[in-house]
């Protein structure tokens, strides 16, 4: 059995939450609600809860704001959200989750039966929270870091040091620049999808390049040659895609 929070400065948002969660996840054994961040401290001195439902947009404090008092965080958190790109954006790269607004509550039973079945240390939770909090300022999208987490812990991944990611089954080899590859249990799907908008393009069916590490294209356009020496094929289907995004055509 686990305990819930529930943080939202909008009391129908609390209370329809509320309802989803009594009436749709019996493991949960008690939720309270708050409807700003110094109230939810004031809870959290005395509770103690295993997964807390965090809105962003609050006036006077946010989300985020809460982030920074918590010290050692021994409780997941779930972000709530209606629209706010930039945040979504800061949250999936730091591995975090998310709901967005108005909340289906399919989605929402998903995401606390992930949340049962993670074993994050209390480390692991500040090192991702933390990566959150720096990512959120990170309005321009420069100096993001990538969390990815292994059985090691988590490994934090500037966007601009990756030179590509190669497709290895269901994991993901991302090769980076002055270190080593970093396998990781993600597919290349969900490293494509997290990288949009970003200056990523999927050349081939198991590559997805780093144009800003691009030096060259081949003469024939099949191949294009990185920073770090390697080629890396262009397929038939992705060369009109690759070129335009290379400003050839």
């Amino acid at each position: 059995m686990i305990k819930v929070l529930i943080i939202d400065d909008e009391p129908r948002a609390r209370h329809i939450l509320h309802y989803y969660i009594s009436t749709l996840a019996p493991e949960v054994s008690e939720i309270r609600m708050a409807g700003s961040v110094r109230e939810a401290q004031q809870i959290l001195d005395t509770y103690c809860p295993g997964i807390v439902f965090l809105d962003i947009e609050m006036p006077h404090q946010s989300g985020f704001d809460l982030l920074l008092r918590i010290r050692k965080p021994t409780f997941d958190i779930i972000f709530t959200t209606a629209h706010n790109q930039y945040a979504i954006q800061a949250i999936r790269f730091s591995a975090l989750d998310y709901l967005l607004k108005p909340i289906n509550p399919d989605e929402l039973i998903m995401a606390i039966k992930r949340h049962l079945s993670k074993q994050d240390s209390v480390r692991q939770k500040t090192q991702l929270y933390e990566n959150l909090v720096k990512n959120v300022k990170k309005k321009d999208g420069k100096g993001l870091r990538l969390a990815v987490p292994s059985n090691e812990g988590v490994f934090f991944f500037l966007v601009e040091e990756i030179l590509r990611l190669e497709a290895d089954r269901n994991y993901t080899l991302i090769h980076l620049k002055d270190r080593r590859p970093f396998i990781a249990s993600k597919t290349l799907k969900h490293f494509e999808d997290m990288l949009e908008g970003f200056k990523f393009v999927r050349t081939h069916k198991s590559h997805l390049v780093n144009l800003d590490h691009v030096v060259r294209i081949s003469n024939s356009n099949e191949f294009v040659i990185m920073s770090d020496g390697v080629q890396i094929k262009v397929s038939r289907r992705k060369k009109e895609e690759v070129l335009r995004m290379l400003h050839i055509r």
